[in-house]
């Protein structure tokens, strides 16, 4: 009997944390080099995923990333990053410098990348609350983006007797995707119990599903709580780029000029044996974000990067290879980059108007609100809600279902179903809504007496034709109504 022996190299699983114990991470929080913003450097042994880890931290304390030189070629990672806070000005509070010095290191530490968190985006202010909870069940959904499945899905779950804690969802390319985190309201615990997810997902499959025609592509998962859950926006990320809704986005792109839309482009330098690609599109929080999220998604490894900003347009150029260290040499592959950094770019943009809400929580309130938007005839573009010490806080972007502005009395409604005089709702005009010259962007503050811009009732109706107005009232009509099996 010949017995034959193979052999193979050991690597120690506490070989990441031995070279961090050698070469430990550093982090350097600069204010007097540059006059208008803070400086943040960063040096450690490079990895594989440690620009997107470190560029979600920042992402979630919410700072303004305006310029960035990264390098990670040569085993070892060097990163400065030009911040301000979310009002343009540098970090200078001590305790907050602290914080964030001490979530870097902990975000680049190897013990820590075994437990995924997101922070909290600040301290000693109000903030937003954290999207992410290992301790909930989350609500993962993929759909054809149609008036009224936000409100349904929401009021099943509120049927069921499913807390919201916390939700998020997006809106691309006539795909909708969101993820809402629920725990029991009874007793506030995580829902586990096998029989009862499997009777909460039934009855969401049943709504998803009377949205949909036969062959029209949805998803729909009941996560139970994990220690190894994805943050969630990188994860929205994912669930719309598995559902295919960049399809068709370059060639709109290609018809778009280029202050409109995204503009990427791909070169090869033969010399060094890298993929050039370069973004260029309009400047706006969390764009790094969702770029290097995108390519870290696609298995794309960045050894050099630069980024910029200038005038409200942002520069993107990153030096990249796939994880076998080819780089882009097709037609195809470049295709495909090209139309998942678009989408990735667009996913965020919001197109409407933004009410931003803080009130009291309570049970259904996620299906309260999404009633009135749908009975009012509005249309979620984007929304973002979480609770935080008994107060539900969120941004919800809203469009009437013909495109047109909101008017105030749709406002004043959704004022008085999220908690009367006791909500605070600020509403912003987004640029992208038609609007007539007379509508300029104007930021307000709801309370019992509404009045619209100065001067735009009478312009702005005038505006309106009779077929814009009778779709409208269809489409109101309609989404109070399923399919018939």
């Amino acid at each position: 009997m010949d017995i034959t022996y193979s052999y193979r190299p050991y690597f120690d699983p506490e070989f990441d944390s031995l070279i961090e114990r050698i070469h430990p991470p550093r982090v350097c929080i600069d204010n007097d080099t540059c006059q208008d913003c803070t400086l943040i450097k960063v040096d450690s042994a490079n990895r594989q995923g440690i620009l997107l880890e470190l560029v979600q931290v920042m992402t979630d304390l919410e700072l303004v990333i305006s310029k960035s030189y990264i390098s990670s070629d040569g085993g070892w990672f060097m990163d400065v990053f030009h911040v301000t806070d979310q009002l343009g000005n540098k970090i200078t509070d001590e305790s907050l410098i602290n914080y964030v010095q001490q979530l870097i290191l902990q975000a680049m530490s190897a013990r820590s990348r075994k437990t995924k968190t997101e922070v909290q985006p600040g301290i000693g202010r109000i903030a937003r609350p954290r999207h992410i909870s290992i301790d909930q069940t989350a609500l993962e959904m993929t759909v054809k983006d149609r008036p009224g499945v936000m409100s349904e899905i929401s009021a099943v779950l509120a049927e069921l007797g499913c807390q919201v804690s916390a939700a998020v969802a997006w809106t691309h390319n006539d795909r909708a995707a969101c993820i809402i985190y629920v725990e029991d309201e009874s007793n506030g615990s995580p829902i586990t119990d096998p029989c009862r997810v499997a009777h909460i997902q039934a009855h969401l499959e049943n709504v998803v599903e009377a949205h949909h025609y036969t062959g029209e592509r949805r998803s729909l998962k009941l996560a139970v709580p994990t220690t190894s859950r994805t943050h969630t926006e990188r994860r929205l990320h994912q669930l719309m780029a598995n559902d295919k809704d960049y399809e068709e986005v370059y060639e709109r792109c290609r018809a778009e000029s280029e202050s409109e839309g995204a503009k990427v482009t791909i070169d090869n330098c033969a010399e060094k044996g890298y993929s050039i690609i370069t973004v260029r599109c309009r400047d706006r929080p969390k764009l790094l974000f969702d770029t290097v999220c995108a390519l870290t998604d696609m298995q794309y490894v960045v050894f050099h990067a630069s980024i910029s900003s200038h005038r409200s347009i942002a520069v993107q150029e990153y030096y990249v290879r796939q994880e076998d260290g080819c780089t882009l040499n097709t037609e195809e592959e470049r295709l495909i980059v090209i139309k998942c950094l678009t989408a990735a770019v667009e996913r965020r943009v919001s197109n409407g108007l933004r009410l931003d809400v803080s009130t009291q929580d309570r049970a259904g309130l996620l299906s309260d609100v999404t009633r009135v938007f749908r009975e009012n005839g509005l249309s979620i573009v984007r929304a973002e809600l979480g609770t935080c010490n008994e107060r539900a806080v969120g941004s919800f972007y809203v469009k009437d279902t013909s495109g047109y502005y909101v008017n105030s009395d749709t406002v004043e409604a959704v004022r008085r179903e999220i908690g009367g005089t006791n909500s605070v709702v600020n509403i912003s005009t987004d640029c992208s809504i038609p609007r007539t010259s007379e509508m300029t962007s104007t930021s307000w503050t709801v309370n019992t007496s509404m009045h619209g811009p100065k001067g735009s009732n009478v312009e702005d109706r005038s505006r309106f034709s009779l077929g814009d107005l009778l779709w409208s009232q269809i489409e109101r009509l309609s989404s109070n109504f399923r399919p018939i099996k």
